[in-house]
């Protein structure tokens, strides 16, 4: 069977396999930002969905041409928020005194002013490095 198939109806084909493709990755991106968009009520948003389950091409162009500059807007602000969550939980997790350095520096201190012995730096030292 594709032995039989020339250069033309492979070319055809191609073309035909990309542009489902980029209307599928086209829905799935208006979807996403039907559902994302803050000044939509639930009942807009449950009207958008239909309309692009029903009669999808006309609305993806109806959608894309009333709604397509805040889109940008919403997926810039959505990123910037997971950015911003991703950097605080970074911190949060982060060693707040500093790390290994800190904790040698620390015990060290408590070394030089007796507060512990020369045997207990040596096991405090251990138990930082490994």
């Amino acid at each position: 069977m594709i032995a039989n198939l020339g250069l033309g109806e492979l070319l055809w084909s191609l073309l035909v396999i990309y542009i489902m493709v980029m209307y599928f990755v086209i829905v799935i991106a208006v979807v996403i930002d039907i559902f994302r968009s803050d000044d939509m009520g639930g009942g807009m948003k449950a009207v958008w969905c239909l309309l692009l389950l029903f009669i999808p091409i006309i609305t993806l162009i109806v959608y894309l041409i009333s709604r397509g500059d805040d889109m940008g807007k919403r997926s810039l602000a959505s990123a910037k928020r997971h950015e911003e969550a991703n950097q605080e939980y970074i911190r949060s997790v982060a060693a707040p005194g500093g790390g290994v350095a800190s904790e040698l520096e620390k015990a060290k201190g408590l070394l030089d002013s007796g507060a512990i012995t020369a045997d207990e730096y040596a096991n405090m030292k251990a138990k930082i490095l490994g």
